[in-house]
């Protein structure tokens, strides 16, 4: 597949609709995707592997009353087209009743979102990622470090039609490049930027970025755990709110009695707005969800008050609203999410986070983060890639990692400085563009070793 000549997507969903019709489905969801992604992967400063796939598949959802009967394939000539309408149709045959089934969205008008789209990432070379690569890798070689990473390429096209009427197609671009650097003496350091348009990715400025916290971050110091004043770069926030989303923003973890999320509840300080935009070019928009529906704009938070959550069709009918376009592909358990999570800007620009800073840490990223109470939004991780001790304003040297139990809400309600430049991160589930912020109280429970 490539970006002049597409596999014609939306005829395929078409047919299988049709097909799945005449098989006996009373409602039947073609959602048809066909994309080509590439990789090339570097390790100790040095590029070892160079991949690339296209792929085509094809998720049908039918529904004869209430029985809902899901199957997928990656054969998409007619042939194959019919047996999966035949498979699906008899997954819904021997499927239960679903008592609340709310059957499979109308039509709803789409707006094209030509920013989610660009011809450089479609057209991305191996010889044009590895030119980035070696820019990584000679700001690593110029302090002395050795650089790992990726840098990848995607173009995606999506259609989606349904036996109601809906007809949607769309395409999407991404591109991604993430170093982690090392330091003989066993400093880390990291570094990333995506987009839709690679054009935008500044592969020398990764290189920089993280060769100099792996030269920073050599001989750290143990601190005390406890509560601290932080500054979370980007990579940490995108964290926070990946989180949140997974644990709250949903209309499922509400109906289910599982969220945070209660309509005029205060959960952050004034200074947090969090929005869904997909039509926000930061955020890698989207058109519509894996269900065919228009997305929209949500406020989750908005000036630290929750207002609403994400919907998609189940939901939404169980509930008595319109889906919001936040549907994933079926059989979904997780139920409508957030894809294109997006943090308004403050006013402090990114010294004066940690110059106003008396005493505190300034964090890279987490890893290995889980929830530990949902309702409460509780959390448990690591720092990693870069932790330093923040004293006069200053940064005053590395310290070892420390893990962390930290509940986000009470993260948002301590916020008390956010950036005022925001940067796309490519989160666990989609686009998010983020600033970085600094909280007062954050709670660390236990250091490492190293």
């Amino acid at each position: 597949m490539t970006a002049e000549a597409p596999p014609d997507t939306l005829t395929i969903a078409q047919r299988a609709v049709s097909l799945a019709t005449a098989a006996g489905a009373s409602e039947a969801e073609a959602l048809v995707s066909a994309d080509a992604a590439q990789l090339t992967r570097f390790a100790n400063s040095e590029i070892h592997q160079n991949v690339a796939e296209t792929n085509g598949s094809l998720n049908l959802r039918v529904a004869i009353g209430k029985r809902v009967g899901v199957a997928s394939s990656n054969r998409l000539d007619d042939d194959g087209l019919r047996r999966l309408a035949e498979t699906a149709v008899a997954i819904a045959r021997n499927s239960a009743e679903l008592e609340d089934w709310g059957g499979l969205p109308e039509p709803t008008p789409i707006a094209d979102q030509p920013a989610g789209w660009s011809e450089a990432t479609a057209g991305a070379t191996p010889e044009g990622r590895a030119e980035g690569v070696r820019a990584v890798i000679a700001a690593a070689d110029a302090v002395g470090v050795r650089a790992f990473g990726s840098f990848s390429t995607s173009a995606e096209h999506v259609a989606v039609a349904n036996s109601h009427g809906v007809r949607a197609a769309q395409r999407r671009t991404a591109g991604q490049l993430l170093s982690v650097m090392m330091d003989p003496d066993g400093g880390s350091g990291y570094a990333e930027q995506a987009g839709v348009d690679i054009g935008a990715i500044d592969a020398e400025v990764v290189g920089r970025e993280a060769a100099t916290k792996a030269r920073a971050t050599d001989n750290p110091v143990a601190v005390e755990p406890g509560d601290w004043t932080v500054v979370l770069e980007e990579y940490a926030v995108v964290d926070l709110l990946s989180m949140l989303a997974y644990m709250g923003f949903s209309a499922l973890a509400v109906q289910e009695e599982r969220s945070f999320a209660e309509p005029g509840r205060v959960i952050g300080s004034e200074l947090v707005t969090i929005v869904d935009d997909a039509s926000e070019p930061g955020a890698m928009p989207m058109a519509f969800d894996y269900e065919g529906v228009a997305k929209q704009r949500v406020v989750l938070v908005e000036r630290g008050v929750c207002r609403d959550v994400v919907w998609d069709a189940q939901t939404a009918a169980r509930g008595g609203r319109q889906s919001t376009g936040h549907g994933l592909p079926a059989p979904n358990p997780y139920g409508p999410f957030p894809l294109n999570m997006v943090m308004s800007p403050g006013t402090t620009d990114r010294d004066a986070l940690v110059g106003e800073m008396e005493r505190g840490l300034l964090v890279t990223r987490f890893h290995y983060t889980n929830p530990v109470h949902p309702k409460l939004a509780i959390v448990t991780g690591m720092t990693r890639d870069g932790t330093f001790l923040v004293e006069g304003g200053r940064i005053a040297g590395p310290v070892r990692n420390l893990r962390f139990t930290q509940s986000y809400l009470a993260a948002l309600a301590g916020t008390v400085a956010v950036g005022s430049e925001r940067r796309t991160i490519r989160g666990d589930f989609g686009g998010v563009l983020v600033p970085p912020v600094r909280i007062d109280g954050w709670t660390f429970t236990g250091a490492t070793e190293h």
